[in-house]
């Protein structure tokens, strides 16, 4: 037998670098190294969504962190998360329409942002950012809850969540949803180490229709995209661009949209999003509150911001004060008006192919039968509001009394019963599945008249909400 000289020297180092992996397998998660089968540490503590968990925040001067909360700066603070203590974690007010009425109606429950990493550097057990959602217009306290819970169950990456009982400085300041932030900890918990590129497309104004929020293609430059591209999560290079761009071009087209868009997983989401009929986003006139993922050069649209679902916003739109009938059968197979339509590559191209049109066809029948029939939806809301009730009830900052939140939680119930009944009906061609066909027949449908919309959240509450969040300032010391 022939003995490579070098064999004694390979043998060595083969083993060195076992040992070394076994030492990284053994104390890899202490190092901060996740294994790629794991879930993050944060999953299991912060959001786990079976009780209601206790955030304090401490800050220097809550009264005036209220008074520039519409600024959006971040301010220092400690966060007690759970009886943990973090400290120098950045805190801002968040929202768009929201924290505008908030300011308007001389309120103080904002959203909020916490930012581990804002001034130092740090994490919560590997989480870099999560918010605390106020549940504005939103008097269930349940349907973002509920939204990402129907985006769990059809298979779309989608923040978690869980509801938190804030104090400010150790005084109560209300019940409050807190929601992992789609960031780096979200992308790598979803789609790996090596994950791909995440933007928030965004509007620089409601009076004008901006092209890239709409993910329509303009053209090879870069700079015709500042809504994706000033909106990205992590830093983009130029080949970055160029793939995204592609991909935009080939939705464009209409064709080979599978080497462009993630289709079976958009089809899924899609599903979602016109269930619950969320028209302050994509599909809406604002044509926004979504996460675009790329990767390869692929696609995915991702689920944000519910606290206008189940048409609560209307812009755009009609009114559902005057006909609920109007939004509570909304079409499925044109879910917007037709100038909106056409501006909606991203579902008008993909439902344009018969094959995808089908599958979302066939999607929403599986979520009617396993999500809605099966009663699923009504133990997600009953549960989650058992658990809910004694923080709902104490909450000094309500936007609602919990009679009103009460009257919401049966509202929603009867709103989803109601919604998969008419999409039952599309589906079956018993009711109509188009804008053109409900012009045709206007009185088909479900029977959703006894149906008042703004039991879920109206700005009505925003004016008795004042006087109840004047006393929670006057009569605590934050």
């Amino acid at each position: 037998m022939i003995r490579h000289r070098y064999i004694d020297k390979l043998c060595a180092l083969a083993m060195v670098l076992a040992l070394g992996l076994t030492g990284l397998l053994f104390f890899g998660e202490a190092l901060g190294i996740q294994p790629a089968s794991a879930a993050p540490e944060y999953a299991s503590r912060l959001f786990d969504g079976g009780r209601v968990h206790t955030v304090d925040l401490q800050v220097e001067d809550w009264a005036q962190f209220v008074a520039d909360a519409p600024g959006e700066e971040y301010v220092p603070c400690t966060a007690v998360i759970d009886g943990e203590e973090f400290r120098q974690v950045g805190l801002r007010a968040k929202g768009n329409n929201s924290r505008r009425l908030t300011e308007e109606y001389g309120l103080a429950r904002y959203s909020l942002k916490l930012e581990f990493d804002h001034f130092v550097s740090g994490s919560y057990h590997g989480l870099d950012k999560f918010s605390l959602d106020a549940s504005f217009q939103d008097n269930s306290y349940l349907k973002s809850w509920l939204v990402y819970d129907m985006m769990d169950f059809m298979a779309v990456p989608t923040p978690l969540r869980s509801f938190a009982w804030v104090t400010v400085n150790g005084s109560p300041w209300g019940l409050f949803l807190a929601i992992e932030e789609p960031e780096e900890a979200f992308a790598r918990r979803n789609f790996g180490v090596d994950h791909g590129a995440l933007y928030k497309p965004d509007y620089t104004s409601l009076r004008a229709e901006n092209a890239d929020v709409a993910l329509r293609y303009v053209d090879e430059n870069p700079g015709s995209y500042p809504n994706i591209f000033d909106n990205a999560k992590f830093d983009v290079d130029e080949a970055d661009q160029e793939r995204l761009i592609q991909a935009l071009k080939t939705l464009a087209s209409g064709e080979n949209l599978e080497t462009a868009v993630n289709v079976d997983e958009v089809l899924r989401y899609f599903v979602v999003q016109v269930f619950v009929m969320n028209w302050d986003s994509y599909l809406g006139h604002t044509g926004h509150n979504y996460f675009i993922y790329e990767e390869d050069g692929v696609l995915s649209i991702l689920p944000w911001d519910y606290n206008l679902a189940f048409g609560t916003y209307a812009l755009g739109m009609t009114d559902p004060i005057r006909d609920p009938n109007v939004l509570i059968n909304w079409p499925i197979n044109t879910p917007a008006r037709g100038e909106t339509m056409l501006n909606r590559p991203l579902y008008h191209n993909l439902m344009k192919d018969n094959e995808s049109f089908a599958q979302y066809h066939a999607y929403f029948d599986r979520f009617l039968t396993e999500y809605l029939q099966s009663g699923r939806y009504e133990a997600v809301i009953r549960e989650t509001q058992a658990l809910i009730a004694p923080y709902v009830q104490a909450d000094p900052t309500a936007f609602c009394s919990y009679d009103d939140h009460l009257l919401a939680v049966d509202t929603l119930l009867e709103v989803c019963r109601l919604r998969a009944q008419s999409i039952r009906g599309q589906l079956e061609g018993d009711y109509p599945a188009t804008l053109a066909q409900r012009a045709e027949h206007p009185g088909a449908g479900v029977d959703a008249s006894h149906v008042d919309l703004r039991a879920l959240g109206d700005f009505q509450d925003l004016e008795d909400a004042k006087e109840r969040q004047d006393t929670a300032m006057a009569t605590r010391t934050f």
